[in-house]
């Protein structure tokens, strides 16, 4: 399998695949394509019918979109824990993950993904408060229904849900938000992942910087220096 992927540093949508790859021991090849590059529109159209990544190539098989490689990894894999076991919590971790995919847009765009600095927090709009008290309730209640002592993560264990909202906790991180004690806890779960760990480890290791990620917020902590 060949899953290619965006900078580490900057693209959420190519992390949630490659953590659930890597949580799950699975081999494939990666290639990175930096994205506001001369180049990278031409690269990423030529295996991407879509135009964007990630995609995943299997074969005969492309697949693009997170949750469709995502679902395509737990058809092919059936015997990997991707999502968590029972079909209750099997629906409602699909249930939370289309959610995020499809919502959130005030916090993704007040707080684009950026792994290698930290900024003061936004001003707070009423979307953004909004959008960060619904993800702060999705956690606290799925952990609380879900999680309990099998584990850190939503369902105990990771799956693919916690690797949908991986990058939604960076955010939290990166720009300071004041949250509660449990979702702080649950972002310091995320960070301490080995999976997480080594995406981040290379993030930092990249050259490329995007001024879009890194201009209009006040930084308070260069992450790679």
């Amino acid at each position: 399998m060949h899953l290619i992927i965006a900078n580490k540093l900057y693209s959420s949508w190519s992390m949630r695949p490659w953590l659930v790859m890597r949580a799950a021991g699975l081999d494939f090849e990666e290639t990175v394509i930096p994205l506001r590059q001369p180049d990278s529109a031409e690269r990423i159209g030529a295996v991407s019918p879509s135009g964007k990544v990630p995609v995943l190539i299997d074969g005969d098989a492309t697949v693009w979109e997170s949750l469709a490689i995502i679902s395509y990894l737990a058809d092919k894999y059936p015997d990997k824990p991707i999502w968590p076991g029972g079909m209750v919590a099997r629906a409602h971790a699909k249930s939370i993950s289309m959610e995020m995919h499809g919502g959130f847009q005030a916090l993704r765009q007040a707080c684009p993904m950026n792994l290698g600095k930290r900024f003061k927090a936004p001003e707070m709009s009423d979307e953004l408060k909004g959008n960060i008290a619904r993800i702060e309730e999705i956690w606290r209640d799925t952990r609380k229904r879900f999680g309990g002592e099998r584990g850190a993560y939503l369902y105990g264990k990771f799956s693919a849900a916690d690797a949908m909202y991986a990058p939604i906790a960076t955010r939290l991180d990166t720009y300071s938000i004041a949250v509660a004690a449990d979702t702080r806890a649950y972002i310091d779960a995320i960070y301490d992942h080995p999976a997480f760990r080594e995406w981040q480890q290379a993030a930092f290791a990249e050259p490329w910087s995007i001024a879009a990620y890194e201009e209009g917020h006040v930084m308070i902590e260069d992450l790679r220096s």
